[in-house]
């Protein structure tokens, strides 16, 4: 069992693996829409807490495309690192990347689960990186296939978590006044029920 602390925005690098509309639209584990909104709330997240982000891409120039463009845009100043093999751990360009931030816990997200999100994962589990993996910013094939390959990397030592827990570890204290305004604002835009209950009670609610 991990006895690992919570996360600190000092600790963790995140990678976003081929999050590209070409396998978006492959995608049959969850609700698209949803899972883009969870993606971007990932990335918003690694911003408002000045996370290091690596991004790869595979196949962009003949079938997947570029980065979303929604999700460009909140990392406006991130290159993707294209590659030509399902295991981005497997180019060193990627390994160089995450290695050069100092960073020994990984968070992923990308598309699809079953192959470009499990096989980096178990390679940098192999290689000693502490991994938890945004189950919920991940999709798959199937919904079988996408839970499959979460048992096999959980199995394998990853931690499963969701871009909600990840933005509610980092931040852990409304007070902490640097992070509260993006943090209070990605949760409203993308939280739903929580995110609408923030905002009824930023707008209706009065101290007395």
């Amino acid at each position: 069992m991990s006895t690992l602390p919570l996360l600190e925005p000092s600790a963790p690098v995140l990678l976003l693996i081929d999050q590209q509309a070409g396998l978006a639209f492959g995608v049959g584990s969850t609700d698209r829409q949803v899972l883009l909104s969870n993606m971007v709330a990932l990335a918003k997240t690694a911003k408002a807490f000045d996370l290091p982000v690596v991004v790869s891409t595979s196949a962009s120039k003949v079938y997947s495309g570029p980065v979303m463009p929604v999700i460009q845009s909140v990392l406006p100043d991130v290159a993707s690192i294209e590659r030509h093999n399902m295991n981005a751990w497997e180019d060193d360009r990627v390994v160089a990347a995450v290695s050069q931030t100092g960073r020994k816990r990984l968070l992923v997200s990308g598309l699809l689960t079953e192959a470009c999100v499990s096989f980096p994962v178990l390679s940098a589990i192999a290689d000693g990186y502490d991994v938890s993996v945004v189950a919920d910013a991940c999709g798959g094939v199937t919904s079988d296939s996408h839970a499959l390959a979460l048992r096999r990397m959980e199995a394998a030592g990853a931690t499963m978590t969701s871009w909600l827990q990840v933005l509610l570890e980092l931040q852990r204290d409304w007070t902490r006044k640097e992070t509260y305004g993006d943090a209070r604002a990605i949760v409203e835009a993308h939280a739903g029920g929580y995110g609408i209950g923030l905002s009824y009670a930023r707008d209706m609610i009065h101290p007395l």
